[in-house]
């Protein structure tokens, strides 16, 4: 048997080792990148000053921020790490781009009110859960159904950032209109099994572990994608049991937040992120304790959580002005 291309084997390793899709998307086209511009020459002949040159490249030329080149950089030694087997010896200076401290943009609690009310349907659903809870963007996403613990009032975020479960909130004025909407989402998939579908994609091959699982309400995402369609993972499946109801885009709630901004008229850079940044503002500024709030958000150090602390005052650190 023919031995796999590089990057086909570098989604292997990514895969092998849980990798998120996006992730696996984003390395291989890292590395793709990396070996575009060296003229398609292999990895395996090429080292530390064609790596260098490569960041320097998207540093200087490209203009990218620090973070995208951290990223760039992660996903070309994990390339020579696990799959060429090779230890690059780089430069201290290029190990890591230091990634500036950038106060996050925060809503006042009247201002993300303003915008959630210029939305509507399920993206209005998934913007009050973000600021209601502190989700990230994909941990909304990602929801199922049996993460919604009504009888408990929380919600369970599995495999968050750093494949992390936690517990957050669920508000309680949320709770009847999620179950409203977990009404229509239980038609559609009922509709979908008697279609002759009805799955869902599960993690770490749990489909075979668990052969009735996929078509199980439990396991079905709360914000399911409107259209069935193939996982880009698995391999080709004739017929029915190969479409399966995926989740909602990320796009859209995207795209949403930030028509419904303008029409608010925030002048602030106004994303899906921003409500958590706001959940965890407004929580500091309501009293709670930061170690509490470090746990609601799934901050694994507390100075990660202390960056709200700077935006809870008035500016200038809450000093009065003299001229006031």
């Amino acid at each position: 048997m023919a031995e796999k291309k590089l990057l086909d084997q570098l989604r292997d390793v990514l895969r092998t080792r849980h990798y998120s899709y996006r992730t696996e998307q984003t390395y291989v086209d890292w590395c793709r990148r990396f070996i575009l511009f060296h003229d398609k020459r292999h990895p395996k002949d090429m080292g530390e000053s064609e790596v260098q040159a490569f960041i320097t490249h998207l540093a200087t030329e490209d203009k990218l921020s620090s973070s995208t080149q951290n990223q760039a950089l992660s996903a070309v030694l994990f390339l020579y790490r696990h799959i060429l087997n090779r230890e690059l010896a780089l430069p201290p200076e290029l190990i890591r781009a230091k990634t500036p401290t950038r106060l996050p943009t925060v809503l006042s609690k009247q201002e993300a009110l303003t915008v959630i009310s210029n939305m509507q349907g399920t993206s209005k659903l998934m913007a009050q859960i973000l600021y209601g809870a502190g989700l990230r963007l994909m941990e909304c996403v990602h929801l199922r159904v049996k993460d919604i613990d009504f009888e408990n009032h929380q919600i369970i975020v599995r495999g968050g950032k750093g494949d992390e479960d936690r517990y957050t909130m669920l508000p309680d004025s949320l709770i009847a209109p999620i179950r409203e909407h977990l009404r229509k989402v239980k038609i559609v998939h009922e509709q979908d099994i008697k279609d002759g579908y009805g799955g869902v994609s599960l993690p770490f091959a749990l489909d075979r572990k668990y052969p009735s699982a996929p078509q199980e309400w439990a396991w079905q995402y709360v914000f399911p994608a409107s259209k069935r369609a193939r996982d880009p993972r698995a391999p080709i499946t004739p017929g029915p049991a190969g479409e399966l109801r995926h989740h909602i885009d990320e796009t859209v709630l995207q795209r949403a937040v930030r028509q419904a901004a303008r029409i608010a008229k925030i002048d602030k850079p106004v994303s899906p992120h921003t409500f958590r940044h706001s959940f965890a503002t407004h929580l500091l500024q309501n009293g709670y304790d930061i170690r509490t709030v470090q746990e609601l958000l799934g901050h694994k150090d507390v100075k990660t959580t202390m960056i709200y602390t700077h935006v809870l005052q008035r500016g200038g650190l809450a000093v009065k002005s003299p001229l006031d």
